[in-house]
């Protein structure tokens, strides 16, 4: 960029002056901001459903209800489900399957049932999980990536100042603040997906302790009835 003693230091301006590959590291980190922010309200609709679904499902449970009923309601889609519903569900359809089976003991029937139900509870987390890793990704390259184009803008700054005979602030000015605009676009991207993620994370720390308590209230209740 060439080095104007006067040059207009709005931020506009600036970005448009920019280098190439400065402009492109900049507009790779306004993808992966735009990215983020779709992320973040799409997760964040995903864990309060599931939250919500979780705590109605365990109300109409405890409530004492049918086990045959709540089971058929949820295969026949009466009920809207929700990861604590599915946990039942598998858990509740593998006991069925266990308990038709002549030669399966209470012992047997017990364990392949605790079985599925922990196999229902990592499958849930990770539909649950899914798309997080992106969100983390942003989080930790963001800044690298805005790092790259302050690098960059500077050297780039500098090589233009080798052809000054006396470099002043005002000629060195636009240089460093093109380059800064970078770091400041990739902070701008990792910090909202940070604070997403670390909550997101709490989130599913919270709806794992649920399901897997549920898991095994649920599995004592079959122990009383094989």
């Amino acid at each position: 960029m060439p080095i104007k003693p006067n040059a207009d230091l709005s931020f506009v301006h600036l970005i448009s002056q920019a280098s190439l590959p400065v402009q492109a590291v900049m507009l790779l980190l306004v993808l992966l901001s735009i990215w983020s922010w779709w992320l973040i309200f799409y997760k964040g609709g995903v864990l309060r459903r599931a939250a919500r679904k979780n705590a109605q499902f365990d109300e109409a449970f405890w409530q004492g209800a049918d086990l045959n009923q709540l089971f058929q309601k949820i295969q026949n889609g009466e009920r809207r489900d929700g990861p604590q519903a599915e946990v039942f569900a598998i858990g509740f359809r593998e006991f069925i399957k266990q308990k038709k089976l002549s030669n399966t003991s209470k012992e047997a029937a017990v364990d392949g049932t605790r079985r599925a139900l922990k196999v229902g509870v990592q499958r849930e987390l990770d539909a649950l999980e899914h798309q997080l890793p992106g969100l983390a990704t942003v989080a930790s390259v963001s800044p690298y990536i805005g790092l790259l184009g302050t690098v960059w803008g500077i050297m780039n700054s500098f090589r233009g100042l080798a052809s000054v005979g006396q470099a002043t602030l005002a000629q060195v000015a636009p240089g460093i603040a093109e380059a800064l605009i970078a770091t400041a676009i990739g902070l701008f991207a990792a910090i909202p997906a940070v604070v997403a993620y670390n909550r997101f994370q709490a989130q599913l720390d919270r709806i794992n302790v649920q399901l897997e308590t549920f898991a095994e209230e649920f599995l004592n209740i079959l122990q009383r009835q094989a």
